[in-house]
Order: C-alpha cells, then sequence, then structure tokens
C-alpha cells in the first residue's frame, strides 16, 4: 500500500501485512489489558499472626480470670494483631504470546491509518530545547488534542522540547512498536520516515 507523507508530496510504500490488517477489538483490548496490568506494582504487603512481632507467651492463665482464654497478643482478634488472609507481593502480568501482541499491534496500526490519525512525515526535529518551539510545529500542522511522536531515535531537542507537555508524548519507534497503550490513546500520531520502516520491520 502507498501512504501520502503529510510534510510533502513523496509517497511510501508499507507493507499490507502489517499496515492493511482488519480491526480485531478483542486481540486488542485482551492486549492493552496484559499491558497495564504488567504495570501495576503488585507490592501490597500484610503480616500474618506468625509474622507480628512478639506474642512469644501467654498473655495470661488459662482459667480463673473470668477473660476468654488468649495463647498470644498477636491473635487477629487483638489490636496490633496479625491479618488472617494477609494479602502478600504478586504479579499481575498476564501470558500473552508474541503472535498475539504483534497480531495486535498491527491491527492497531492499521485501524490508525484508515482513521487518518497516523501522520507521516520526512522527519520531526527541533532545532532548540524550546516548548514554543515544538508548539509552532504542531500549530502549523494543525494538529489539536493529544499527540504521540515517534522516531527512530528520540534527539534530546525534542525530548526536553515536550516533556512539560502533558497531551504530548515522544516515543522511539522500538518503544511505540511495544506499547499499544500510547498509540491507542492518542488523538493523533506523528511518525517519520524512517521510525514506520523500522516498525515495520518490527511487526513483521
Amino acid at each position: 500500500m502507498e501512504i501520502k507523507l503529510s510534510s510533502s508530496q513523496k509517497k511510501i510504500e508499507l507493507a499490507d501485512s502489517v499496515f492493511a490488517c482488519e480491526f480485531n477489538e478483542s486481540l486488542i483490548h485482551q492486549i492493552v489489558t496484559a499491558y497495564m496490568a504488567a504495570g501495576r506494582a503488585g507490592t501490597k504487603a500484610q503480616k500474618t499472626r506468625a509474622e507480628v512481632s512478639g506474642g512469644g507467651s501467654k498473655p495470661f492463665k488459662q482459667k480463673g480470670t473470668g477473660r476468654a482464654r488468649a495463647g498470644t497478643i498477636r491473635s487477629p482478634i487483638w489490636r496490633k494483631g496479625g491479618i488472617v488472609f494477609a494479602a502478600k507481593p504478586r504479579s499481575y502480568k498476564q501470558k500473552v504470546n508474541k503472535k498475539m501482541y504483534k497480531g495486535a499491534l498491527r491491527s492497531i496500526f492499521s485501524e490508525l491509518i484508515r482513521q487518518e490519525r497516523l501522520l507521516i512525515v520526512d522527519e520531526f526535529q527541533v532545532d532548540a530545547p524550546k516548548t514554543k518551539s515544538l508548539l509552532k510545529m504542531l500549530d502549523k500542522m494543525k494538529i489539536e488534542g493529544s499527540v504521540l511522536i515517534i522516531a527512530d531515535s528520540v534527539e534530546e531537542n525534542l525530548y526536553l522540547s515536550a516533556r512539560n507537555l502533558p497531551e504530548v508524548e515522544v516515543r522511539d519507534a522500538a518503544t511505540a512498536a511495544t506499547d499499544p497503550v500510547s498509540l491507542v490513546k492518542a488523538d493523533k500520531i506523528i511518525v517519520t520516515q524512517a521510525a514506520i520502516k523500522e516498525i515495520e520491520g518490527l511487526l513483521k
């Protein structure tokens, strides 16, 4: 398939097997869910009665006190006692094979092209690390809302210009090709010619 560059009249040839796939909503949902789940810390931890310090001796004698019998002050029914079903560190990662992951990303890129949300440019560079310079470039391209900029390698000036803009993200091609969440949530995606070719190679 041929796609016209936004920055010129030139056209670029892209593989149909990567950028002309059917939209698979259920697969994309599964991949996005797995990606977000893998980012969860899963570090919550509580102590059981065996792990709470203290409570080594019986707090009072078994009979004659008029109180309920007790063997330790770290019982779950006591203040400062252990937790019955204590939470432990865990992993939220979901197993997704590479074939499914690549298939979902191919489906996402294909749908972005159909919706005209993917803009391919020759190159995207900022001369100086200034946010105003980047905003002028985006205004010139008539881009509104959230935007994801994908380059074959992220230059320092571009990174520094975009880091104070909450609706602008910058990714290199290798990272973008494995990040379905950023691709789905962006209103517009600007990708350089070199980056789109690199993504094509990664997703074939």
